[in-house]
Parts: structure tokens; sequence; C-alpha cells
């Protein structure tokens, strides 16, 4: 396919608080920062490393609810349920 990725982002409309509760609700995906296995994998910059991240200068134009979304081979209902379920 060409112009399709398994790669997706957006900002998490809540609080930095919220935002974790929502990650460790989770039970598909996982928490992680590797890229292109076969696993679903989530990734909140700002909660991966928050000291370093705060103290970035690169880190300035990262807005602090980012999600980056890594989708692997699981069945994409159960993908799209997981995240359903783990919203607020």
């Amino acid at each position: 396919m060409s112009g399709y990725s398994g790669m997706l982002s957006f900002e998490f409309d809540g609080t930095l608080i919220e935002l974790e509760a929502f990650v460790e609700r989770l039970e598909v995906f996982t928490p992680g920062a590797s890229l292109g296995g076969v696993e679903s994998l989530v990734e909140v910059p700002s909660l991966m490393i928050p000291d370093e991240f705060s103290r970035s200068e690169d880190s300035a134009e990262i807005p602090e609810t980012l999600v980056r979304v890594s989708v692997g081979l699981e069945d994409a209902d159960d993908l799209c349920e997981d995240l359903r379920k783990a919203l607020p």
C-alpha cells in the first residue's frame, strides 16, 4: 500500500494524570518506545522520561499530552475496543 502507515499520533484531551490512567487501562497496547515490531505499542513522550522531557529544548514543541501509537498485528477490532474502553 502506498500512503498508509501503522503509526498514529494525537493529543489526549485531558490532564497528564488522566492520560497516565488511560495508558494504564490499555490491555492490548503495551507502553513502549520501540517501533516496527509486531505488537501494538503506545508511547507518551512526557511520561516516558518526564525529567528529561521538561528540561529539553526540543520538548518545547511537543505537546505534553501527545500520544503516539504503533499498530501491530493484533485484530483491528480488538485494538479499537481497547482504546474505547481505556478512555475516561
